[in-house]
């Protein structure tokens, strides 16, 4: 028997005194009949951040932070956003890399006390509940206690977590902690979001054989019956959300291709993996660029890892040369080199390479087949140097001391991307010891500043963090909602991106902003993308059509007779008008400040849902 209506608000009201906690008003208390079952003391929100951020302190481990900080998501949304918000830098990487990786390994034993106080933290997808999406959409909206869709997903298999391989159902960590870093980043709402898992199985025996593991018990599929359960969730998906963006995340590499190429165009969304690493690398490149000291177009780039991310970030810079560099395509490949696994990538090495490999296959070496990293550096002899291999230490002393003897005439670049820091090529202190601290650095998970003894000047390592991308994409796309999510807005998010440091970073040769302005980087970063996208001609909503248009320059008649000229890609800059900024700031979520604007705000959401 459904409820009646006074009963669910009653239940929304319950819901609303829970999470306020010991912020709830006297009056509250009578109504719910609390008084004298809970401590008489009314709080603030103050004092209940003051708490947790004390207990959070006390755990001796990252991990123990982890599961404390999970316990305050499921028992109080709002102070968990108020806690991260207010100490993002120190949080997020207990929320995210590296913390999230050891979560991942542990996570079958660790789930129940993760989420004390919630039944389902997402969905666990099988390969028989694929066939029965209706069913899980249905149980998942009978058990939400804010009866509102979803706005956006992020969706996995496991198949390849982080550097950490495949995890299986322990891979669940991920899509949690990035939605997590979606809404503390960029605003989106948290009641909103929705993480997915695809357990479709394991091929590792790690696992398979872990009698406390908690996902499918059997091998992963063939090909062809992924793609036909994966296409069964998205059509599910989307015929219940069809405004919902998906953000595909750590799939291994050929589905994470795959995927890509047979659903960017037929629904709204993007792989993080490919383009959005390869996003922020960009944007961090194009500044490292400014302080090389050689022309951009003398850049020897060498990369050490050919999968997903690493080919996702080589096709975003040849697209910064063709476009703000006016090289022809062939002519911007050709600066890139690649390192796997057998040597230097090229077309006569003598194996099959795989599809995405292909394109940057070297065809100009002559025979000569290098079989290390350290041959190619001495054949290639690099400008920059970035990896994503998830070998620890690949960049090791006498790597980096070469890359420096190389470039003595120029800074080198020197980018450790792979994550967490076990698998870091090198880290911020030997690449500054290594290169007499002339190095230009970004790495995907977070180092500690480095003092120079010698000056004792501080040095903040570049942190080439998708967080500085995907939020501020996902943002952008969810409030203009384009028909599909093209190259060239990923692009105008890296340009945003280069352009939102301030002076005093540009000054220190910082090649990010710092990550405590996270907040209004991805503002500006999604007023770019809000940009470009109408500028394509792809947004259909007119909110934001007439504010892009009325707050755009006009065209000139005589060099751009043409509106939609406006898209071309050599006219793509990441610039946005102040009205188009200061309307996604208005339309980012906030945790509530005070109990009285928590409680206003989740009445009014209540009367809007009733409605």
């Amino acid at each position: 028997m459904s409820a009646e209506p006074g009963d669910s608000r009653r239940n929304s009201m319950e819901l609303i005194g829970t999470r306020a906690g010991t912020a709830m008003p006297i009056e509250m208390r009578q109504a719910l009949h609390l008084k004298g079952l809970i401590p008489s003391s009314i709080e603030n929100f103050s004092k209940q951040e003051l708490r947790a951020y004390g207990q959070l302190m006390s755990k001796s481990t990252n991990l123990e932070k982890y599961q404390f900080l999970a316990g305050v998501r499921s028992l109080n949304v709002n102070l968990f956003f108020l806690l991260v918000l207010n100490h993002f830098k120190e949080i997020a990487p207990l929320i995210y890399t590296p913390t999230v990786g050891e979560a991942c390994i542990n996570y079958s034993h660790i789930y129940p006390f993760l989420y004390p106080y919630k039944t389902s933290v997402g969905f666990f997808i099988t390969l028989e509940d694929a066939d029965n999406m209706d069913m899980v959409i249905e149980n998942h909206r009978h058990l939400m206690p804010d009866p509102i869709d979803p706005e956006i997903a992020v969706i996995t298999d496991g198949s390849r977590i982080l550097g950490l391989g495949d995890l299986g159902v322990n891979g669940m960590g991920i899509p949690i902690g990035k939605l997590q870093l979606y809404v503390a980043a960029a605003g989106l709402n948290p009641g909103r979001t929705l993480p997915i898992m695809l357990d479709f199985g394991t091929n590792s025996e790690r696992y398979l054989n872990d009698p406390l593991y908690l996902g499918t018990r059997e091998s992963r599929p063939d090909d062809e019956t992924f793609y036909q359960a994966t296409e069964k969730v998205l059509t599910g998906l989307h015929r219940a959300f069809p405004g919902l963006l998906v953000q595909f995340e750590d799939f291994s590499t050929d589905h994470a291709f795959g995927l890509l190429n047979k659903w960017r165009q037929k629904i709204l969304c993007f792989n993080d993996d490919i383009q959005g690493t390869g996003c922020v690398i960009l944007g961090g490149f194009i500044s490292a660029v400014e302080h090389a000291g050689i022309p951009p177009t003398s850049q020897r780039i060498l990369f050490f890892g050919a999968g997903s991310a690493g080919v996702g970030v080589a096709k975003q810079l040849v697209d910064y040369f063709v476009v703000d560099h006016k090289m022809a395509r062939e002519q911007a490949r050709s600066m890139f080199w690649f390192v796997d696994s057998r040597g230097l990538i090229t077309a006569d090495r003598g194996d099959k390479l795989a599809d995405h490999k292909i394109r940057f296959a070297r065809y100009d070496n002559n025979g000569v087949q290098c079989k290390t990293l350290e041959e190619t550096l001495e054949y290639v002899k690099p400008t920059a140097l970035i990896g994503l291999s998830t070998i620890h230490k690949a960049f090791n002393e006498k790597i980096l001391k070469r890359m420096n003897e190389i470039n003595r005439d120029s800074r080198p670049i020197i980018f450790p991307l792979s994550n967490p820091e076990i698998n870091a090529e090198c880290s911020f202190e030997d690449a500054m010891r290594c290169t007499d601290n002339r190095v230009l650095f970004a790495s995907g998970t977070a180092f500690p500043e480095y003092m120079i003894p010698e000056t004792s000047e501080v040095r903040v390592p570049g942190q080439g963090n998708n967080m500085y991308v995907f939020p501020a994409i996902g943002l952008g796309a969810v409030l203009c909602k384009p028909q599909w999510i093209t190259d060239t807005m990923i692009y105008a998010v890296a340009k945003a991106l280069a352009n939102s440091r301030n002076s005093e970073e540009k000054e220190a040769d910082e090649l990010y902003p710092r990550i405590e302005r996270i907040r209004e980087v991805s503002a500006q970063l999604a007023a770019a993308f809000i940009t470009q996208a109408v500028n394509e001609g792809l947004v259909s909503e007119k909110h934001w059509v007439d504010i892009v248009n009325a707050n755009s320059p006009k065209p000139n008649a005589e060099k751009d007779e043409d509106l939609q000229q406006r898209s071309n890609s050599s006219m793509v800059d990441g610039k946005f008008s102040k009205r188009v900024l200061g309307e996604v700031r208005t339309l980012m979520w906030h945790p509530a400040a005070s109990v009285e604007q928590y409680i206003v705000e989740s009445i009014t959401n209540i009367n809007a849902d009733e409605m």
